[in-house]
């Protein structure tokens, strides 16, 4: 009411729609702006690096694995791209968490099979791991399960791991189109969760194929660390997991944090659409982080594993090799 007897109004904390780029851009102080800036400026650099990464696989590592390596590498960078856009035109912020989500949902199926590769692609690894069992009693399924009996390697059980990713690979991008048709529509939104909405539904399909999608990965990597710990597969997998918490989790968490009204809103700014934007200048400076960190692991030059047929050569030569049996006579021990 005094609001409006002095004849000003705070719209925007009131509704849930984003402000324009031009009234957010006029709205900011000097701060702001410099803010902007140093944020610009990360997502430039990140975006640099990782091209220069990418000359650096091209020359250097062998073509089996380029695309996968270019796949795990770009994550963050355009992670950290999607949410620069998203901080300078805060109405494109469902279009931009879309395109991050749909492509960290192919980064998930080419880290498993970054894994197999590195072992030597699908044979090898039938062979190193002939008569192994995957343990299935691993996160964030099945990690209290404990008595889950393992299942045995084959080449069948491989391609349900594959599935299992592969069917997150496909099905995101699905739901991600659906959800942006029905929100052009007025069907679609966050801060209606109500059973009616489409939002909650979504979501919760989206939940359960997350899962099913990490789990597939948590088995192999669980399978192959110890093989692969000369190359690093344990900082690697630790930067997977870290990217996959902080632009899911991490941002879930604000998203509801602004929901509740718990982050204020500071207009042109309403609390969704701050929260929004408090997201994505956080996400900015952990992705180019992740990204420098990135090229020093993913840059080291890695001695290929050895041969399956070489490690069982180098096995029975050890067991062939005769142990010395020393005795000692009685009269031997006489003379002590």
């Amino acid at each position: 009411m005094e609001g409006e007897e002095n004849g000003t109004s705070v719209p925007s904390c009131g509704g849930s729609e984003p402000p324009y780029a031009q009234e957010l851009l006029g709205s900011l102080d000097l701060a702001g702006r410099f803010l902007f800036a140093i944020l610009t400026l990360m997502t430039l650099i990140a975006n640099l690096v990782f091209i220069e990464e990418v000359f650096y696989i091209y020359r250097k590592i062998p073509s089996s694995k380029r695309s996968i390596l270019i796949w795990i590498n770009a994550a963050a960078p355009v992670i950290a791209t999607t949410s620069c856009i998203g901080m300078w035109i805060p109405r494109s912020t469902m279009f931009t968490d879309f395109t991050a989500s749909v492509f960290f949902a192919i980064v998930i199926h080419k880290f498993l099979l970054m894994m197999i590769k590195e072992c030597g692609g699908q044979k090898l690894f039938l062979k190193r791991f002939e008569n192994g069992h995957f343990k299935i009693s691993t996160g964030p399924c099945c990690c209290c399960c404990l008595c889950l009996p393992g299942v045995r390697i084959t080449r069948r059980s491989l391609f349900w791991l594959k599935l299992g990713t592969f069917q997150f690979a496909l099905f995101r991008p699905v739901f991600m189109f659906l959800s942006t048709v029905l929100w052009t529509n007025g069907n679609y939104s966050l801060s209606n969760l109500s059973p009616k909405g489409a939002a909650i539904w979504i979501s919760c399909f989206v939940a359960v194929l997350t899962i099913i999608a990490l789990w597939p990965v948590g088995i192999m990597f669980q399978q192959v660390r110890v093989l692969l710990n000369c190359k690093k597969i344990i900082p690697k997998f630790a930067l997977y997991q870290f990217i996959l918490i902080l632009n899911h989790l991490q941002t879930a968490i604000i998203n509801i944090l602004a929901m509740q009204r718990i982050i204020p809103c500071a207009p042109p700014l309403s609390s969704s659409a701050r929260g929004a934007y408090i997201s994505h200048q956080v996400l900015i400076m952990e992705m180019f982080l992740i990204t420098l960190i990135s090229r020093v692991i993913y840059r080291r030059r890695y001695s290929e594993l050895d041969p399956p047929e070489c490690i069982a050569e180098e096995a029975g030569v050890k067991k062939q090799t005769p142990v010395p049996n020393v005795t000692v006579s009685e009269d031997g021990l006489g003379g002590f």
